[in-house]
């Protein structure tokens, strides 16, 4: 979105978060929904005992809009890191923002679209039992938003271990030895900020031979 659109929205709409404050909570009934303006938040969901970490969200992105596209309780806990800025939106008046400003709705449907498509496929990976399985899938929704398709030699990645971590939501020491094994295998060249792969139809090949069938 647009930073003008967005700085002449915040008077009506903004809301600020302090560092730690919850912006949701899992399983709680959603009525509103977050574009965030300045500052991060991280997106966490309760695994068995544990939580973990699913996302960090930046600036532009929106989260909590199934409450807008869907009345059901929330599936995971939003919480600011640092200040947060963000503009709030509920279905009412998210109605009426639609209708007045044509632009701004084909926006959101975009970005919503977008995000159900993100959401689908962040399950798939989740489902998957293999923690081999696990980070390479990781490494191929990112080739997917990033690369053609007929492109699979030297993928490169800008992500760290801790990136795929909590893209995957398992600890990290087990997906740092998963990636050093595909290092030691020559699948993949780590560096502190980018992971670059040789060939992604291995990984590919890997994922489908561990996906259940649906």
């Amino acid at each position: 979105m647009h930073d003008a659109l967005m700085e002449s929205m915040y008077g009506r709409f903004g809301k600020e978060f302090q560092n730690d404050e919850v912006l949701f909570c899992e399983y709680e009934q959603g009525n509103d929904f977050y574009l965030i303006k300045d500052g991060k938040v991280k997106v966490t969901k309760t695994i068995g005992n544990t939580v973990k970490t699913l996302d960090i969200l930046e600036s532009g992105d929106i989260l909590g809009e199934m409450a807008i596209l869907e009345e059901q309780p929330r599936s995971a806990t939003a919480i600011a890191v640092g200040l947060v800025k963000a503009l709030q939106f509920n279905r009412a008046n998210f109605e009426i923002l639609m209708s007045k400003n044509p632009a701004l709705a084909f926006k959101l449907l975009h970005i919503f679209s977008s995000r159900i498509y993100d959401q689908k496929r962040r399950l798939m990976m989740l489902l998957l039992d293999d923690m081999q399985a696990k980070v390479a899938d990781v490494f191929i929704m990112l080739y997917e938003k990033q690369y053609a398709s007929d492109v699979y030699n030297s993928i490169v990645l800008n992500l760290t271990v801790e990136d795929v971590a909590n893209w995957c939501a398992q600890p990290l020491g087990e997906v740092q030895k998963t990636i050093m094994g595909f290092v030691k295998g020559s699948k993949i060249d780590l560096y502190p900020e980018k992971i670059v792969i040789h060939n992604i139809g291995d990984f590919q090949r890997l994922v489908n031979q561990k996906r259940k069938p649906q």
